[in-house]
């Protein structure tokens, strides 16, 4: 073999031996790289298992009264449960209640009762009046994430029409928590139950004595709170013998500052339908044939006194986004326009009267 030809085929074979060598590295390199990425993927699923095998020991460790959010729904969704059948969960849970139960378990029994309430229906309506006094025992906790776990059941069993007039017993104890307690979620649970529920005569004089605590909770409150106590207020303000006691109940100098046009347009429809409330109240016969006495810092002389700007805010009202707020203030402006002709009606007759009596005597 000639000289160059040598050369040549040596020169290929080292090519060759380096192109091994470089693909050897690669895949070394890419080796490298997968093991260590498995190593993470080892480790991370090394991490999920011990999670999970916590959680499933927490869960083991737990009363069997357990129930996770899903396996509800999936008992309301499942063909067999709209019919006769009866899964026995709601019970399950009710016979877990009236057992010892520390702070946290309890409140998570509350909680899943109230989901099987709304989810199963035919076996909510199958409790009874025991079952009612059983949940509502647990407003005398001392734990208050317990007190709202049981408001939040006892609404979702008001909204089965055979348990209304049952859970108006409890009334007295729902308002001494709402205004007793300051708790945004309180508040919020307690007075969404009273809001679902008829509220008898015999219960207006304790509601009388809790009207400043209401207002208070309004001036003060959470958005949240401010509607739930508007619609509670609203309500209240229909009653004959409570209308008063609301008109002239003491509230902050910067009481419109509610009407504000920048706060929430539910806040101010609720605000709007309770002055429009009031207004109506002070048109019945029964109301102007009694001349009432206001304190100055009265919700009346705040809303209707002569020194009132409430027409101000009305008017910043009629321009408002949302035109649900819109008609609200225009409904408010018509009730105080229609309020003031029949004040002046009044007092007219009142005049004639007056002057007949002075006829009559010599």
């Amino acid at each position: 073999m000639d000289q160059p030809r040598q050369g040549t085929i040596e020169a290929d074979i080292r090519n060759l031996s380096d192109e091994a060598t470089r693909q050897r590295g690669k895949k070394m390199e890419y080796l490298e790289m997968c093991t260590r990425k498995n190593m993470l993927s080892v480790a991370t699923g090394a991490g999920a298992i011990y999670l999970l095998y916590k959680t499933i020991r927490a869960g083991l460790n737990s009363p069997p009264f357990s129930l996770e959010p899903v396996s509800i729904a999936r008992l309301a969704i499942e063909p067999g449960n709209f019919g006769v059948k009866d899964s026995g969960e709601l019970r399950r849970l009710l016979v877990s209640l009236n057992q010892k139960q520390d702070d946290y378990s309890k409140s998570m029994i509350l909680h899943s009762i109230t989901r099987c309430v709304y989810l199963l229906e035919s076996e909510a309506s199958a409790c009874t009046y025991e079952d009612i006094r059983q949940v509502a025992s647990a407003l005398d906790d001392k734990d208050k994430g317990i007190k709202i776990q049981a408001l939040n059941a006892l609404k979702a069993f008001a909204g089965i029409r055979k348990f209304k007039i049952k859970i108006q017993e409890f009334v007295p104890k729902i308002l001494e928590l709402v205004t007793t307690i300051w708790d945004t979620e309180l508040h919020v649970a307690g007075l969404r139950l009273l809001n679902g529920l008829p509220l008898p005569d015999h219960t207006h004089p304790l509601l009388r004595r809790m009207i400043p605590s209401l207002m208070e909770i309004l001036q003060t409150g959470s958005t949240l709170t401010q509607v739930q106590v508007l619609k509670l207020l609203s309500n209240l303000a229909q009653k004959e013998d409570l209308l008063y006691d609301i008109m002239n109940c003491q509230v902050h100098p910067d009481f419109l500052n509610l009407f504000h046009a920048s706060l929430p347009g539910n806040l101010l429809y609720e605000m709007l339908v309770f002055v429009e409330k009031l207004s109506e109240g002070r048109l019945t016969p029964q109301y102007q044939s009694v001349h009432w006495e206001y304190n100055e810092l009265s919700l009346h002389e705040a809303l209707f006194g002569e020194d009132s700007h409430l027409a101000d805010r009305l008017l910043s009202l009629i321009i408002h986004p949302e035109e649900e707020v819109q008609i609200q203030a225009c409904k408010v402006i018509l009730s105080l326009q229609l309020c003031k002709e029949e004040e002046a009606k009044f007092s007219r007759q009142r005049i004639d009267c007056s002057y007949f009596d002075e006829d009559d005597n010599p």
